[in-house]
């Protein structure tokens, strides 16, 4: 419990830091796509939030001026004219039964549309995912893709980091991923994000480029209009300690300077990792 004070304090200390900075590094207009976990799983991590934020946050994005499908995001991001409002794209990475069980009935609830990256071997076998978090189901994610708001994308088959993987490896983890998608669900898995938002190696990065038409990476901030690479798509993840103030910043593009700070620590919390 003391540790997890500890990094709760040390997000609020990055978060308020990054607002002056946001007035000084203006976020530039553009497609802002929100990346989430879990909601209501229990796991009392930042990345866990509780379903009421959620939910409160879900109405937030439903009251304004647009939220919209990914699909729909890469076609405005195509235009060299900005529209009048910037919008906002949801997306959900791993595949936990939280998903199902609280996102998506949120989701039902504001007609919010979202995409859910995919780890497919979890669900296939259902072992647990990390943390011990509960895989969905085949059946859970028929159900909400029969709600018409939910898009199902690849983030590999075992959540492997595709920036240290020998080629065959990079291309059986995209393979098995569309595969188990198309064959279970009857859906063509055409977006993808790297798993821990790390980028692929130059192999890896052309194996997504011809396999999919969108990549996710990170990057606190917003897409820009007519420049920005589908394959590079930045995502904005949202946390317990953010609550609406700071999620309010990020809809809006702004707190660049945790992106900075989460970039720095993940390039050693991951050297050695391989999922």
């Amino acid at each position: 419990m003391r540790t997890q004070g500890v990094k709760a304090f040390a997000l609020r200390v990055v978060k308020v830091s990054a607002e002056p900075t946001d007035r000084v590094r203006h976020p530039t207009r553009g497609v802002v796509v929100l990346c989430y976990h879990r909601v209501e799983g229990g796991s009392r991590r930042q990345l866990d939030l509780a379903r009421d934020t959620f939910d409160a946050q879900m109405g937030a994005l439903a009251a304004g001026p647009g939220v919209v499908t990914l699909d729909a995001a890469l076609a405005l991001l195509a235009l060299p004219v900005p529209p009048p409002h910037d919008p906002v794209v949801v997306t959900f990475d791993d595949g936990t039964a939280d998903f199902a069980d609280h996102a998506v009935p949120v989701l039902e609830r504001h007609r919010v549309p979202a995409t859910l990256y995919l780890a497919t071997a979890f669900v296939e076998e259902q072992r647990p995912m990390s943390h011990d978090a509960r895989p969905l189901t085949w059946a859970a994610l028929k159900d909400a893709l029969s709600t018409g708001l939910v898009t199902v994308g690849s983030h590999t088959h075992t959540h492997r980091l595709l920036d240290r993987a020998p080629a065959a490896i990079v291309a059986d983890e995209l393979d098995r991923s569309v595969g188990l998608i198309g064959e279970r669900l009857g859906v063509d898995a055409s977006h993808f994000a790297y798993p821990k938002a790390v980028a692929g190696s130059p192999e890896a990065e052309r194996a997504v480029r011809t396999r999919f038409r969108s990549a996710a990476l990170a990057g606190t901030r917003a897409n820009p209009y007519g420049r920005t690479d589908r394959y590079r798509l930045a995502r904005s993840p949202i946390q317990v300690a953010d609550g609406m103030r700071w999620f309010d910043a990020k809809t809006r593009g702004g707190l660049r300077l945790e992106d900075d700070v989460r970039r720095a620590l993940n390039r050693l919390r991951y050297a050695k990792a391989t999922t």
